[in-house]
């Protein structure tokens, strides 16, 4: 087998090495073209994925159905891809939108594209590993309780970082409704632990990490029930099986930390921000220029 020198793209991500030797993987090839298909490559771009605060619905009476939504579908499926490899700024969009897919309306159509026109103002964008430095493997579990109008359950966002950049992620809504934002924060960091315990192991066979792995989050109520063994009248509708966490816990697999809600990264996954806090996000789980 020839050595065919250092890997320039991968599966349509595109690598490059910074001056001080960080790593960088993005997509910005894949971007102007999608941007050239949905004639948007001139289009004017915007600072989020989403309007702050939106609150997508289903669509309703008066409301214009796609004739064909064949389209919708195209594009949510080629912004999923975005969002899955070197995008986690725009996975909570998606998530929103493909919930969507069997009878898109118009404006659903039109938030699709005001995803795209954000990407044409930061396409050059991509998530920046660190060249220097440990490689510290952390993660930040948040939620937002009842966020959803139509069904009233709530979103769990989580995100891990390594060597500075997002190497995990996810963005959707619970299974359950949630009695309680404790609940929904403490169901967000049963599905953190669950991944977090994944990429122990992983991390292990690749001799990066296999120490107790940190999960920041921004509920002290959630982190009380998670660190101490207590049951009360006012935790047990809380399910059986969330309570794994406080077995991996105990066990010094994970480790729970509290962190303000201002510097809550995973915030980014859970709802639609303003352009102040999505920024800061942004950059927090390393997706830069």
């Amino acid at each position: 087998i020839r050595d065919l020198g250092e890997a320039k793209v991968f599966l349509g991500m595109e690598i490059s090495r910074g001056e001080n030797g960080e790593v960088k993987l993005s997509q910005q090839r894949y971007i102007e073209e999608l941007l050239q298909r949905h004639q948007l490559a001139d289009a004017k771009p915007r600072s989020t994925p989403l309007p702050p605060g939106s609150k997508v619905l289903p669509a309703g009476d008066g409301e214009t159905e796609l004739v064909d939504s064949t389209e919708y579908r195209t594009l949510i499926g080629e912004l999923n891809y975005l969002a899955m490899s070197t995008r986690p700024d725009i996975a909570q969009a998606m998530s929103v939108l493909a919930r969507f897919m069997g009878k898109p309306s118009k404006t659903h159509m039109g938030l699709a594209l005001g995803v795209l026109r954000y990407l044409a103002g930061t396409k050059e964008l991509g998530l920046r590993f660190g060249g220097a430095g440990e490689l510290k493997l952390e993660g930040y579990s948040d939620s937002d309780w009842a966020g959803d109008p139509a069904t009233r359950r709530s979103t769990t966002g989580y995100v891990f970082l390594l060597g500075g950049a997002a190497i995990s992620w996810n963005s959707q809504l619970q299974r359950t409704v949630a009695a309680s934002s404790v609940e929904a924060e403490y169901q967000a960091t049963a599905a953190a632990v669950c991944e977090a315990l994944w990429l122990r192991k992983l991390a292990g066979d690749f001799d990066l990490c296999s120490d107790t792995i940190g999960i920041w989050m921004d509920s002290q109520g959630a982190l009380s029930l998670g660190n101490n063994p207590i049951t009360s009248v006012r935790s047990k509708h809380i399910d059986v099986q969330h309570h794994l966490v406080r077995e991996r816990v105990a066990r010094g697999e994970v480790a729970l930390s509290y962190c303000s809600t201002e510097d809550m990264v995973a915030d980014i996954l859970t709802k639609a921000l303003g352009e102040i806090k999505f920024k800061k996000f942004r950059n927090g789980m390393g997706v830069m220029a």
